[in-house]
């Protein structure tokens, strides 16, 4: 960004901040804007699919939820459980089930509460998960996973050494107009400086939060420590304390434990329930949220109920701490922290991520025409 003293320090951070971002430059782009595409899934699924959001129902009573699961079976007989259904308090929703099928992919499976009839198969969802994966590893298990790591961490280096060089030597009214305006009516050069070094320092928060939380949500000790030191457990053990699975008896309904705990969370519109383990799990995992997405959830409230007596378990506080500091991390990560507002924070910081490796590569390449190009040589006149 801004050039300061000619200092060993900062010729040292001046280099950092140049040759790592150029050498990762095409790959830091490709990765900011996949992560950027992905911001706004739930709400272009929502768009694709408005014909099957709501339901025109006159049945007083939705169907038992072991009915809408074996309803869905029916109709797709060669796949396993859902791996999730989400239910709204709207009664006029319809239910969404996770479903995955080996030779078409993932898919959401609208069905309606009331008659328990698969109302659409869309799979929107499939295209964000391939967008997903490019984001997270390049379509490219194991090796493309470190490659996107060792470019997050080069971006990390680039945002500290980036507001370094931008911190102006001294303060003075000037360097208060460079640093933070952009003069619109500026020549491209100028302006295409300006739009990396101010709009680099005004997302700079939301860019370390994303940077941040990718690094946790690629290392797995990483995930592990974040979780441990906020009290959470992260062994899982307390899942050995959970009721077992018993066939022989009758499940209590769902959709009584799901109403009952909407009235609980007055602020929550939907519960999400965990479907895959369905047939051997004799608890249900449901986690009501204001509103879920495909990751993480805005203000998640996790809750576990004894699958045959419909009471709320009681699970030691450092398992729902654990639930509660992932859903945070993937929630910062996705911008589902605080609805809406969050969603447009992380768009924008998302798409100016994307073009700072490019305004920054332009900056550089015109620093180099300038020192490279020859001066002109007058021949004197015979």
């Amino acid at each position: 960004m801004k050039k300061g003293s000619k200092s060993l320090f900062g010729r040292i951070v001046a280099w950092i901040h140049l040759w790592p971002s150029l050498i990762s430059a095409v790959l830091l782009i490709f990765i900011c804007l996949t992560g950027t595409i992905i911001v706004y899934c739930d709400e272009v699924i929502d768009w694709v699919n408005k014909d099957v959001l709501y339901v025109e129902h006159t049945n007083k009573q939705k169907l038992p939820t072991e009915v809408i699961l074996a309803k869905f079976r029916e109709a797709y007989p060669k796949r396993r459980n859902p791996g999730y259904m989400i239910v709204y308090k709207d009664p006029s929703r319809s239910i969404k089930f996770n479903s995955f099928d080996r030779k078409t992919g993932l898919s959401f499976i609208y069905m309606d509460p009331y008659t328990g009839k698969v109302l659409k198969e869309d799979r929107t969802i499939y295209f964000f998960y391939i967008t997903a994966h490019l984001h997270a590893s390049l379509l490219w298990h194991g090796p493309g996973s470190w490659i996107v790591s060792i470019c997050t961490i080069i971006f990390l280096i680039e945002l500290i050494t980036g507001f370094i060089h931008w911190w102006p030597s001294r303060w003075t009214k000037t360097t208060r107009e460079q640093s933070f305006s952009i003069k619109w009516k500026a020549k491209w050069k100028r302006l295409n400086y300006d739009l990396h070094n101010v709009f680099g320092f005004y997302t700079l928060s939301i860019c370390l939060v994303l940077t941040v939380t990718g690094l946790i949500i690629a290392f797995k000790p990483l995930q592990k420590l974040t979780i441990a030191s906020f009290g959470g457990d992260t062994s899982h053990a307390f899942e050995k304390s959970l009721p077992d699975f018993k066939p022989e008896k009758q499940p209590y309904e769902l959709n009584t434990v799901i109403e009952r705990n909407f009235k609980r969370f007055p602020e929550a519109q939907a519960a999400q329930v965990a479907t895959f383990k369905m047939d051997s799990s004799g608890y249900y995992a449901i986690n009501f949220a204001r509103m879920i997405g495909l990751k993480s959830s805005d203000k998640a409230n996790h809750v576990f109920v004894d699958r045959y007596s419909g009471e709320t378990l009681h699970v030691a506080k450092s398992a729902l701490m654990h639930e509660k500091v992932e859903n945070l991390y993937w929630a910062l990560h996705m911008g589902t922290w605080m609805g809406q507002f969050g969603k447009l924070c992380t768009f924008i910081g998302g798409l100016i991520s994307t073009t700072l490796p490019v305004t920054g590569f332009y900056i550089w390449w015109n620093r180099r025409r300038k020192k490279t190009k020859k001066p002109k040589v007058t021949l004197a006149a015979r």
